[in-house]
């Protein structure tokens, strides 16, 4: 097997990044947007 064959077999077996904490966030938004909604989020879960 060659190491690209390898890699791309580890490729498929890594999980998928869990997104649900960008759920509110608009498709397409930039990475501003991202950056504020997180921020956001982050300052109501200290209250």
């Amino acid at each position: 097997m060659t190491d690209a064959q390898q890699t791309y077999d580890e490729d498929a077996d890594r999980e998928e990044p869990t997104t649900d904490h960008l759920d509110d966030v608009e498709d397409g938004c930039g990475c501003t947007e991202i950056w504020e909604h997180m921020s956001e989020e982050r300052e109501s879960a200290d209250d």
